[in-house]
C-alpha cells in the first residue's frame, strides 16, 4: 500500500491514494478540512463501521443505519498523543438483536478493524452501542 502527501501552501495537504483518491488536510484545524488527527478518528470509525455492517449482515440482521461517534482524548503535553478513544455505534434497524450488534463491535475492535488494532497497542480503545428499532 502506498500515498504521497503533497504541501498544498500555509498547513493545508493534498493526500493522493495509490488508487487515485484524494483528501486535504488542514494540519492548523482551521476549519477548511480535518486534521491528520481527526482522520484518524474518522478511519478508526469508517474502518470498524465496515466491519460491523459486514457481521450484522451476514447474521441477516435487519439493519438500515450505523453511525459511530467517536471521542479522542489527548494528552497535555507535546506531542500530543490520543490517550484514548471511545466510539459509540448507534444501529438503526428492524429486530436488531442486542447480543448480534455487542458480538459486531467485538469482533471488530478486537479482530478485524486493523486500524483499531494498530492504535490499541498504544491508545486505550473502549466501546458501546445503542439500538433503534423502528
Amino acid at each position: 500500500m502506498k500515498a504521497q502527501v503533497k504541501w498544498l501552501g500555509e498547513e493545508l495537504f493534498l493526500g493522493t491514494s495509490a488508487s487515485g483518491h484524494t483528501l486535504i488536510l488542514d494540519a492548523n484545524a482551521e476549519g477548511l478540512a480535518p486534521s491528520p488527527l481527526e482522520n484518524i478518528l474518522i478511519s478508526l470509525g469508517s474502518c470498524s463501521s465496515v466491519d460491523v455492517v459486514s457481521i450484522l449482515q451476514k447474521a441477516r440482521q435487519e439493519i438500515s443505519g450505523c453511525i459511530v461517534d467517536i471521542d479522542g482524548t489527548r494528552v497535555d503535553s507535546v506531542p500530543k498523543l490520543f490517550s484514548s478513544i471511545h466510539l459509540h455505534f448507534v444501529i438503526t434497524g428492524k429486530n436488531v438483536k442486542e447480543t448480534v450488534v455487542e458480538r459486531a463491535v467485538a469482533l471488530s475492535a478486537d479482530k478485524y478493524c486493523s486500524v483499531a488494532l494498530m492504535l490499541s497497542a498504544n491508545v486505550k480503545i473502549t466501546h458501546d452501542f445503542s439500538i433503534i428499532n423502528q
